[in-house]
């Protein structure tokens, strides 16, 4: 078995997509996942894809994180089945994109319940449990933090206020003993990607296919990243070899991020 045999990890966003890919390569190591996502259906098939590549089965929580109460429920059930908790990775949340005139305050209200305020709440429940077993937080982010796009202004408002949150909860931890580090993933070819990708072609007036040539254009990589890409960086930072990297960003983007950081 791996460096993660009989390590509790928890991953919201679990059910697809990046959040999915870290639960995965989490469980190839030999830990106990707990993937947490609203939608059951799409977390039993995650938990199918992960049983078949090998690792413990994961656990599964369904519930809303945008509500506190979901979030209580997702900490008392690793409470009460494990009693600890080694690594917390939140990946969950989904930002709108669109045109900002078109942007009404519903969504950026839901844009922030999900991935910054469930993000805060779970950090805040968790911590007991990862400052006993002196554990790992990892924040799956986002570049539009650091690089802001007028038709991502939900995406680039929220992934700032986790970027700096995560800074400050690093500050906390360095006392605490636990690792806080954050992950800016670039372009990456998920579900959310196809999903992002009809959205700001509405918001241009362009088709698909134009919508994401565009993007792949203007980031100028070599290629679009995939969810493994970002599952290998978060193994990494929970891992014993990353155990003086604390309070950090690390951008997985393909050298795609402009300017000096």
């Amino acid at each position: 078995m791996g460096e993660f045999s009989d390590k509790i990890v928890v991953v919201t966003g679990g059910s697809r997509g990046i959040g999915r890919a870290i639960a995965a390569a989490f469980a190839r190591e030999g830990a106990q996942t707990v993937l947490a996502a609203s939608n059951a259906t799409n977390l039993a098939a995650a938990k199918e894809t992960i049983e078949k590549a090998g690792g413990p089965p994961p656990l599964t929580v369904a519930g809303d994180l945008k509500l506190f109460d979901n979030c209580a429920k997702l900490h008392q059930t690793v409470r009460e089945r494990f009693g600890r908790c080694d690594v917390l990775v939140n990946s969950a949340g989904a930002t709108r994109a669109g045109a900002f005139l078109e942007l009404e305050d519903a969504l950026w209200l839901d844009g922030f319940a999900l991935k910054f305020f469930a993000c805060v709440r779970l950090c805040r429940l968790f911590w007991p449990m990862l400052k006993e077993a002196r554990g790992n937080v990892v924040n799956i982010v986002g570049n539009a933090a650091r690089t802001p796009d007028r038709n991502f202004a939900i995406g680039g408002s929220v992934n700032a206020a986790m970027a700096n949150f995560s800074k400050s909860l690093a500050d906390l931890g360095k006392s605490d003993g636990v690792n806080v580090n954050a992950i800016h993933p670039g372009l990456t070819e998920t579900e959310r990607f196809h999903e992002q990708a009809k959205r700001r072609a509405k918001a241009d007036n362009i088709s698909i296919e134009e919508s994401i040539k565009r993007v792949t254009e203007k980031i100028g990589t070599r290629r679009i990243a995939q969810p493994e890409d970002i599952a290998a960086l978060a193994l990494f930072l929970a891992s014993k070899r990353a155990s003086h990297i604390h309070g950090t960003a690390i951008a997985v983007d393909g050298g795609a991020t402009p300017g000096f950081y």
